[in-house]
């Protein structure tokens, strides 16, 4: 499948701005980032604050000159032809770009103009937009009235008027309440499904990117960490996490011993409560807790939880994407 993003080796270094700076020598934001971005997805970008996402951003999207690397963003060469990315690119801002007093419709026309499309065809490419993203009354209303989740679409209908092969969506649905945000979901998978553009999205919603994407990239210290689908990320913390709470005096090291036959788990125990990690959990526990009874293990309570990508991100980084957010 081809490639709509490709970087080897990308990197961002800042020079010191004062001698207490000075002291410690330049500072790489960004230490050698490979991606690869195929056409026709929608593609989570994760990082905790300060682990180089928002300069890769900008670099991707020619805001930032890189200091070293390469890339190929939407067929064309990064740093050999950063006009010809643009041309080919939308990008919408975290704070969207809209003049409340201006009209949705002049909102598009205009913007289209700036990649030198006429007028009418602009007009024309506004409207079809508008329809697609559920704004079709909203063409002469002042953005101003527009509800917060209704300004976002607009944010990337402008995004979307002079048909780019890639869309860059920064934190796109933050501040919306959740009907709004479940709302944008269904229409940035139209914007891969219907009109084929392909979606890099950054965010600080979990439930967001494990609905919305087809694959993730988790960066941090200015390094790609870990990539891979929801259900793959997932899966790399070796099964769900499964805590059995043993009755006061039950026997521990029958537990441990029962578990560890009938398992191929590394139980810990913690207390009175037993933790250990199953793939595929809810299968197999019906035939543990049956050989629990069998060994006279007494099992007090019982608690299965699948694992999330928070628990992904927690254990990559150290910190909790929900903790960044706040």
């Amino acid at each position: 499948m081809e490639a709509m993003i490709e970087a080897r080796g990308l990197q961002k270094t800042y020079k010191p701005r004062d001698r207490r700076e000075a002291k410690t020598g330049p500072i790489q934001a960004v230490k050698g980032v490979d991606l690869q971005v195929e056409a026709g997805r929608i593609v989570g970008f994760l990082g905790p604050n300060g682990a180089g996402k928002t300069t890769t951003l900008r670099m991707l999207t020619t805001l930032l000159a890189p200091s070293g690397g390469s890339a190929r963003v939407a067929g064309v060469d990064l740093l050999r032809d950063p006009v010809g990315v643009r041309k080919r690119i939308g990008y919408v801002a975290q704070a969207g770009t809209t003049d409340s007093d201006a009209l949705a419709g002049e909102e598009l026309t205009d913007h289209a103009g700036l990649y030198g499309i006429a007028r009418g065809e602009a007009a024309a490419r506004g409207r079809y937009l508008l329809e697609k993203l559920d704004l079709g009354g909203a063409w002469d209303r002042k953005c101003g009235t527009l509800s917060g989740g209704q300004r976002r679409r607009l944010d990337i209908a402008m995004g979307l008027v002079h048909r780019p092969s890639l869309i860059f969506l920064d934190e796109p649905s933050t501040g919306l309440d959740p009907q709004s945000r479940a709302n944008l979901w269904g229409h940035i998978r139209d914007v891969r499904d219907k009109l084929g553009t392909t979606v890099f999205v950054t965010t600080h919603y979990m439930d967001e990117a494990d609905s919305l994407c087809d694959r993730i990239i988790i960066i941090d210290h200015g390094s790609v960490v870990a990539e891979g689908s929801p259900h793959e990320l997932k899966q790399r913390l070796g099964g769900d996490a499964l805590r059995l709470g043993l009755e006061p005096g039950a026997n521990l090291e029958a537990a441990v011993d029962t578990i560890r036959r009938h398992t191929t788990a590394a139980p810990e125990v913690d207390g009175h409560d037993v933790r250990l990690r199953l793939t595929g959990g809810g299968a197999q526990l019906p035939g543990l807790l049956l050989a629990l009874a069998q060994a006279s293990v007494a099992v007090a309570s019982v608690e299965l939880r699948t694992p999330t990508l928070d628990d992904v991100f927690l254990t990559l980084t150290g910190r909790s994407l929900r903790e960044e957010a706040t």
